[in-house]
C-alpha cells in the first residue's frame, strides 16, 4: 500500500482557539493551588514534581522562557554539571544518567538533566507556567496565603497592568540569587522573617564544600507560609555559594517537598 504523504489542509482558527482554550483550561485550574513553586530550576523542579507525585496540586511559575536555572550552563557555559553520591541518586530517580569522575564525583550533562527533569515533572502532573512574574504575595493576618502574578513582559516593559492572583496553602522559593519573594516579604514586612536578624542576611563568596552543606540545613519555612530551597535558602540565611555542583539544590528540592508533606497544613 502506498503512503499518504499528502498533509491536511489547517486552518489559522482552529490553531488560535486550541491554544487559548487549552491554556486558559490550566491557567483558570491553578488559581486555587496546594503549592506554588516561584523558580523553574533544579530545586523548583524537584520540589514541583515530589508533591505532584504525592498528588498535590503544584504549579510552578517561572520568570524567564526557558527553565532550568543555572544548570544550563553547567560551569561556564561547559554544559555539564558536577554530583557527589547523594545527588547523583536524585539524577538518577529522574533517568538523568551519570558518569563517575573520581571518588565521590560525577558529572552529568546539563541539557539532559533539565529535560529530563522537567519533562518528568510535568508527566507526574505539576503545571509549569514560564513567562510569568511574580511581583506581589497575598497575605492573610500574618501568612503569606498566594502570590500576585503578571506576565514577564509587562513587567520588562514597565507597562501599568494590574496583576491577578493565585491561592496556595504553601508557597516554595526557589528563585536562587534573587530570591525574589522573600525580598518581597522583607520590604512589606521588616523584621519578620525566621532568620538571626529577621532579614535576608545575604550570599557570601564561593565555597562549595560548605554551600551544599548549608543548603540543606537552610531549606525550610523563613515566614509563614512561605518556604526557601536551593540558592535561595543559602542567600535568605546568610550562607556561600557553590558553583556548578548541584547535588544540593537537588536535594533541597526533595527536603523542602517532604517538609511540606509533614507539616500537613496545606489544603489537600
Amino acid at each position: 500500500m502506498a503512503e499518504n504523504t499528502e498533509v491536511a489542509p489547517l486552518n489559522e482558527r482552529i490553531i488560535t482557539r486550541a491554544i487559548i482554550e487549552r491554556y486558559m483550561a490550566r491557567l483558570l485550574d491553578c488559581i486555587d493551588l496546594d503549592v506554588a513553586v516561584v523558580g523553574g530550576g533544579p530545586a523548583g523542579l524537584v520540589a514541583a514534581h515530589d508533591l505532584a507525585v504525592a498528588r498535590r496540586k503544584v504549579a510552578l511559575f517561572e520568570r524567564k522562557l526557558s527553565i532550568g536555572g543555572g544548570m544550563w550552563g553547567g560551569g561556564m557555559m561547559f554544559n555539564e554539571i558536577v554530583v557527589q553520591d547523594a545527588g547523583r541518586g536524585v539524577l538518577e530517580r529522574f533517568g538523568v544518567r551519570t558518569e563517575p569522575y573520581q571518588d565521590g564525583y560525577y558529572t552529568a550533562d546539563s541539557v539532559e538533566a533539565v529535560t529530563c527533569l522537567g519533562a518528568q515533572t510535568v508527566q507526574a502532573g505539576a503545571r509549569i507556567f514560564n513567562l510569568i512574574s511574580v511581583e506581589d504575595v497575598s497575605v492573610r493576618e500574618d501568612r503569606v496565603t498566594g502570590l500576585v502574578l503578571n506576565w514577564t513582559a509587562v513587567a520588562q516593559s514597565g507597562l501599568h497592568v494590574d496583576p491577578l492572583a493565585v491561592d496556595a496553602g504553601a508557597v516554595i522559593d526557589a528563585t536562587g540569587h534573587d530570591t525574589a519573594v522573600v525580598h518581597m516579604i522583607e520590604r512589606a514586612r521588616p523584621g519578620s522573617l525566621n532568620t538571626a536578624s529577621g532579614r535576608i542576611e545575604g550570599q557570601g563568596p564561593l565555597w562549595a564544600d560548605r554551600a551544599e552543606q548549608t543548603t540543606l540545613e537552610n531549606t525550610g519555612e523563613v515566614y509563614p507560609g512561605v518556604y526557601v530551597a536551593g540558592m535561595s535558602a543559602n542567600t535568605t540565611f546568610g550562607s556561600y555559594r557553590m558553583g556548578p555542583v548541584f547535588g544540593g539544590m537537588l536535594l533541597s528540592g526533595e527536603k523542602v517537598a517532604r517538609q511540606i508533606l509533614e507539616r500537613g497544613d496545606i489544603r489537600r
